[in-house]
C-alpha cells in the first residue's frame, strides 16, 4: 500500500517550521495506518487465536522482579537504603539542572556509556529538559541493576532472570524511543511535518500483518537478498535428502583434493546459509578453495510432521544418514566434521555414541562455538527452568513445534538496545527502512523446532547438564565424552553470549582425547564469520584447556587476522593426503537439484 505524504517547506534560520495544514492531513493519515496496525494485532483474538505467551512472560517478570523487591522491602533498614540511594541521586540531578538553567556549567551526575549511541544527538547534553530526562533515565536504571546484584539470598538462576528482565525494561523505557521526549525525533516530525510518522505506522501495520497480529520488527530490507542468487551461492548439488536433510556437496575449485571428506553439522535453529552468505564470506567457499571435498547438512525447516522427531533422530537421519551418503558418494568412510553452535552439539551427542557403539567413521572434530558443558551457558539459561520450560512444552504440544519467531525473539531480547529498540525508532519513529545486511538477513530468516527434539535439548543441556556429566541416554546407551578420543579442535569467541568462552572452555575437560581450544575475537557469528581476505578480528591459540580461563589467555599467543588457515594447518595435519577431486554426482548417488536445495528456503 503506498501513503502519499506531504513534507515541510524548508527550515528557517536552521530551526524546522511546520506547516500547519500539512501536519494535520499527516496526522490523520497516521492515525488510519495505526488503527490498521491495531487490526492486525487483534485479529488473532477474534479467531479464537489469544497470544497467551505474553500474558505468561509478564507473570513470570512481575514474579522474578517481586522476589527481588521483597529482599529489600520487607526489611525496614534495607529498605531506607534503596531509597536513600536512589533518593540522593535525584537530589543532586535537581540541584545541578537548576545550576544549568542559570547558565553554569556543572558536571553531569550520571554519564551514559561512550559506546551509547542513543544521546548522541547535541540536545541531550545542551537542553536541561533533555539533559535531566536522560540523567534521571540512567540513575534510575542503574539503581535497578543496583537493586537485583545487591538482594541477599537470591539463587543464581533467579538474580540472573532479574538482571535480564531488568535489561529488558531498562531498554523499553528509555527516553530515546519515544517522540515526546527524543530531541532528534521531535526535530525530524516537524522538518517532515510528521511524513515520517506515517511511514513508520505503515510500517509498523505491515510488520504486524507479517507476524501474524505478532510484530515481526524488520531489522534489514528484504527485497535486497535471494537465496541461491546473492547468498548461499557456492556452486554444489544436493546429494541425498530425506524427512529431515538435504546433504550438499559442493563442486570442487581445485584439482586434487584431500582424501578426506568434510561433513559440516549447522545448527538447526537457524540455516546453515550463516557459513555461506556471499563468496566474500563463505566459510564454505573458503574451505572447498583449499582443497576440500565438503558436504554440509541443509535441516528441514519442520513442521507438525516432524512433531516426533527428537535427538536421536537427528542423529540417526541427520549426522549418520549424511556419513552413509558420503562413503556412497566417494567411497570413503571416514571423514573430518564441523559443528556449529547446538550443530556442534549434536555432532559430540553423536561422537560420545560412536564411542559406545564402536563406531570410527568420524577422525577427527571441529566445534565451533559449542557447548557441551552448560555450568555457563550464557544468557539463554535465563529461559530455562521448570516452569519455563512446561510452558514452552504446553505451547508446542498444540501445534507440533516450536515457533521461528520465538527463538528469532529470544536471541534479539539477549542485546534490545542493539538488535530491538535502534529499528523501532529507525523503523516506526523516523519512518526510515533499514538498510541491507546480510547477517541481518539471515537472523530474520526464522526456522521452527520440532516438540519432542526441543524439549529434549532444553531439559537435558540446559536443565540437567547431562552431557558433561555422562548422564544422557540415547537410543538406550549411555554418553561418554571422556570415551571421544579422536583429535579436537575447539573455537570460542571472546564476546560470546550464546555459548560463552568460559563455557567452551569448560567443555574441553569433558573430552578424552586431544584439544586445542583456540579463542577468537568477537561474538557467536562475527567471530566465527571472520574472513582471511577481509579479517576484522584476531585470534589466540594456547593449545588444551588447561588451568582456568583467566591463566589460559595469560599465556596465550595473540595472532592478527582469521582462525581459519590456522583451523585448515590443523586440518591438514589429521590428514594430507589428497587425491583427485571429487565432483557432486560423480559417485553412486545422483545429485538431485542444485544447492541450496530446497529445504532452506521454506519460512517458517
Amino acid at each position: 500500500m503506498r501513503v502519499t505524504t506531504e513534507r515541510s517547506t524548508a527550515p528557517v534560520a536552521g530551526v524546522p517550521v511546520a506547516d500547519v495544514e500539512a501536519l494535520s492531513r499527516n496526522a490523520g493519515l497516521m492515525t488510519e495506518q495505526f488503527s490498521r496496525a491495531l487490526v492486525a494485532y487483534a485479529k488473532p483474538l477474534e479467531e479464537g487465536k489469544p497470544n497467551t505467551a505474553l500474558a505468561e512472560s509478564v507473570t513470570e517478570v512481575v514474579r522474578t522482579l517481586g522476589t527481588v523487591a521483597e529482599k529489600w522491602f520487607t526489611d525496614p533498614q534495607k529498605a531506607l537504603e534503596a531509597q536513600t540511594l536512589i533518593g540522593g541521586q535525584f537530589m543532586a540531578l535537581w540541584g545541578s539542572t537548576l545550576q544549568k538553567m542559570q547558565g553554569e556549567q556543572v558536571p553531569p551526575v550520571a554519564m551514559p556509556d561512550p559506546k551509547d549511541k542513543r544521546f548522541s544527538a547535541p540536545e541531550w547534553t545542551t537542553n536541561p529538559v533533555f539533559d535531566f530526562l536522560k540523567q534521571g533515565y540512567l540513575i534510575t536504571t542503574r539503581w535497578a541493576e543496583i537493586m537485583v546484584d545487591e538482594a541477599e539470598g537470591l539463587d543464581d538462576h533467579t538474580r540472573a532472570k532479574a538482571q535480564f528482565y531488568v535489561r529488558q525494561i531498562s531498554g523499553a523505557l528509555s527516553p530515546s524511543n519515544f517522540l515526546a521526549t527524543n530531541p532528534e525525533l521531535i526535530r525530524e516530525t516537524f522538518r517532515e511535518n510528521g511524513a515520517n510518522l506515517v511511514r513508520g505506522m505503515t510500517m509498523l501495520a505491515e510488520d504486524v500483518e507479517a507476524g501474524g497480529g505478532e510484530l515481526r520488527v524488520r531489522q534489514t530490507d528484504q527485497g535486497q537478498f535471494q537465496v541461491g542468487v546473492n547468498m548461499a551461492n557456492t556452486p554444489g548439488e544436493v546429494v541425498f535428502r530425506n524427512d529431515l536433510i538435504e546433504l550438499i556437496q559442493y563442486a570442487p575449485q581445485t584439482d586434487t583434493v584431500i582424501k578426506r571428506p568434510l561433513l559440516i553439522v549447522p545448527p538447526w535453529i537457524n540455516k546453515y546459509y550463516i557459513l555461506d552468505l556471499n563468496k566474500d564470506k563463505s566459510y564454505i567457499g573458503w574451505a572447498v578453495s583449499q582443497g576440500l571435498t565438503v558436504f554440509v547438512i541443509s535441516w528441514v525447516n519442520p513442521d507438525e510432521r516432524h512433531a516426533q522427531k527428537d535427538f536421536e533422530s537427528y542423529m540417526r537421519e541427520g549426522v549418520f544418514a549424511a556419513l552413509e551418503a558420503i562413503e556412497r558418494a566417494t567411497g570413503e568412510r571416514q571423514v573430518s566434521a564441523v559443528g556449529y553452535c547446538v550443530g556442534g552439539t549434536m555432532l559430540a551427542v553423536s561422537l560420545a555414541y560412536m564411542a559406545a557403539t564402536n563406531d570410527d567413521r568420524i577422525a577427527s572434530a571441529t566445534f565451533l562455538t559449542t557447548q557441551v558443558d552448560f555450568t555457563h551457558a550464557g544468557d539463554l539459561k535465563v529461559f530455562v527452568d521448570e516452569a519455563q520450560i512446561r510452558a514452552i512444552e504446553a505451547g508446542m504440544q498444540s501445534r507440533g513445534y516450536l515457533e521461528g519467531a520465538k527463538m528469532a525473539n529470544a536471541f534479539n531480547m539477549l542485546r534490545p538496545n542493539d538488535l530491538i529498540w535502534p529499528y523501532v525508532v529507525n523503523n516506526y519513529l523516523k519512518g526510515k527502512s533499514p538498510l541491507p545486511f546480510d547477517l541481518l538477513y539471515w537472523n530474520s530468516d526464522a526456522t521452527r523446532m520440532p516438540a519432542a527434539n526441543h524439549s529434549f535439548y532444553l531439559r537435558n543441556c540446559y536443565l540437567d547438564n547431562k552431557l558433561s556429566r555422562g548422564e544422557m541416554m540415547l537410543g538406550n546407551v549411555r554418553l561418554d565424552l571422556g570415551k571421544v578420543t579422536i583429535p579436537v579442535f575447539n573455537l570460542a569467541t571472546r564476546e560470546d553470549h550464546i555459548a560463552p568462552a568460559i563455557s567452551v572452555f569448560e567443555g574441553c575437560r569433558a573430552f578424552g582425547g586431544p584439544v586445542d581450544y583456540v579463542l577468537a575475537g568477537s561474538g557467536h557469528i562475527a567471530g566465527v564469520v571472520n574472513p582471511p581476505a577481509k579479517p576484522k578480528y584476531q585470534y589466540w591459540t594456547g593449545g588444551p584447556a588447561h588451568g582456568t580461563l583467566q591463566e589460559w589467555i595469560a599465556a596465550a599467543t595473540e595472532h592478527k587476522g582469521s582462525w581459519w588457515p590456522y583451523w585448515f594447518s590443523w586440518l591438514e595435519q589429521q590428514n594430507g593426503e589428497r587425491v583427485p577431486a571429487r565432483q557432486p554426482g560423480g559417485g553412486v548417488l545422483p545429485t538431485l537439484g542444485q544447492a541450496p536445495g530446497t529445504y532452506v528456503l521454506a519460512k517458517a
